[in-house]
């Protein structure tokens, strides 16, 4: 049998490369680092978090990424299972520990017979190769995109993505700071002390906002100054342009917050969430920003409980590619004008972490499913995966395609008229009826195909 070929060893990649191994299917993985490193990667790993190390809420009753979770888990997620296995406290969220959680993920490819790694930049994907999965992410290499552009007949749509800095713990002035969730929300392990809350009275924060608008950015080429941000993840000094109190009721909102060494609800607070299993790194909530280097360490440390901060990463930008998906791939994530290129992960036009892997996790049961000369339906949409999959292929207006995160306004209504969290309650429900048959169908395939 021909390997399937997935260029990427990002989380779609690698997910996909897992899904099809799986399913019996050989795989070749090729991943470019680190013989050629990104803007925003640090390591060679696979699965590599270059932003957050949150994978965001777990509760798959209430929120659309949880029941996105659930799903994956119920699919036999690599990622979810490695994320799983290296979770840190983070309240209501599965935060990870990243470079656990990426060790984990190429351990397990790398054991598997299935999977072969090789580190190599693909710039083209030979005609001879039958059966390719694109699931380069966002940054994908000049090199390839130009292939895409010319393959595709159009410039891809792009957007900028900033990176969050992280302070160390023993840095932070805990006689200011303390450790609270939102409304004391108890996280997975039953904690509900999760954050390092750092509060500003008004006149801090005022003052904090100002610094921002004023502080010194990243100057952008010409080329790139036409490219929109992505609304879920703006940098900090482009919310706080928006409006003086944008802040106060957004990342920095105070509420279901008090300090205790006062009594009362602060004007506004910076909250920072654990990074490594160790606890020596703490992530600054929201904070992705632009500005330079310099002007971060100099107004972040305006921040009273972080006035003597060590940064271990400073923010940081970076370009992002994506596909308008739904004119150029069709039900099975294939490219219209090129059958023989799927598409995985960030490139195809989601957003976030979870939702990448889980367009990798589609991509490999439809790749494997082609090379056993089998036919794969997609999840039901009224299930988390196949909601995100028939936004970037059939539900979006081509014209104003964006990013988009998993969220339950992608489901079908409910047939009755529910409100409230009743709602999303029963829609995941659903859901999870819904995917059931899918998976008993692909389980009883992949026995078959194993005996």
């Amino acid at each position: 049998m021909k390997p399937i070929h997935i260029l990427g060893g990002g989380l779609a990649g690698s997910e996909a490369a897992w899904q099809a191994a799986e399913a019996g299917v050989p795989v070749i993985l090729h991943e470019m680092r680190p013989s050629r490193m990104t803007e925003a990667h640090r390591t060679e790993g696979l699965a590599e978090l270059v932003c957050s190390n949150s994978f965001r809420s777990d509760d798959w009753e209430n929120n659309a990424v949880g029941l996105l979770h659930e799903e994956m888990r119920r699919a036999g997620s690599l990622i979810m299972r490695a994320a799983d296995a290296h979770k840190l406290p983070a309240g209501g969220a599965l935060a990870v520990d990243r470079e656990a959680f990426s060790a984990a993920v190429e351990t397990a490819l790398d054991a598997h017979p299935g999977v072969t790694i090789i580190r190599e930049e693909i710039a083209d994907p030979p005609s001879v190769w039958e059966n390719v999965i694109v699931a380069t992410g966002p940054l994908t290499s000049a090199a390839l995109s130009e292939s895409l552009r010319v393959t595709t007949g159009e410039e891809s749509l792009a957007f900028f993505d900033a990176i969050a800095p992280i302070v160390e713990r023993d840095s932070i002035d805990l006689s200011i700071a303390w450790f609270q969730s939102r409304y004391d929300k108890k996280g997975p392990g039953g904690g509900d002390a999760d954050y390092i809350n750092c509060p500003l009275n008004e006149e801090q924060y005022r003052g904090f906002v100002a610094d921002l608008r004023n502080g010194e950015k990243t100057e952008f080429k010409d080329w790139e100054k036409s490219t929109p941000y992505f609304e879920g993840c703006l940098p900090i000094e482009v919310m706080a342009e928006r409006g003086e109190d944008t802040l106060a009721f957004g990342p920095m909102k105070p509420v279901g917050l008090h300090d205790p060494k006062t009594g009362r609800r602060p004007y506004a607070v910076v909250q920072l969430r654990q990074d490594n299993q160790l606890g020596t790194l703490w992530n600054m909530v929201g904070f992705q920003t632009k500005l330079k280097h310099g002007e971060q360490t100099r107004i972040f440390r305006t921040i009273p409980a972080l006035k003597d901060a060590r940064f271990a990463r400073l923010g940081g930008i970076h370009r992002n590619t994506f596909l308008n998906s739904p004119r150029l791939l069709d039900c099975e994530l294939r490219l219209k004008a090129r059958p023989a290129l799927r598409f995985a992960g960030q490139i195809t036009g989601v957003e976030g972490y979870v939702e990448s892997a889980a367009i990798g996790l589609l991509a490999g049961r439809f790749a494997a499913a082609q090379l056993r000369n089998e036919t794969i339906a997609a999840p039901a949409p009224t299930t988390a995966l196949g909601a995100l999959l028939a936004h970037i292929t059939k539900g979006a207006d081509t014209k104003t395609f964006q990013p988009m995160n998993i969220n339950f306004g992608l489901f079908p209504p409910l047939e009755t008229d529910t409100r409230g969290k009743d709602r999303k309650k029963l829609m995941a429900h659903r859901a999870l009826a819904d995917l059931q048959p899918w998976l008993d169908l692909w389980l009883g395939r992949a026995r078959a195909a194993a005996e």
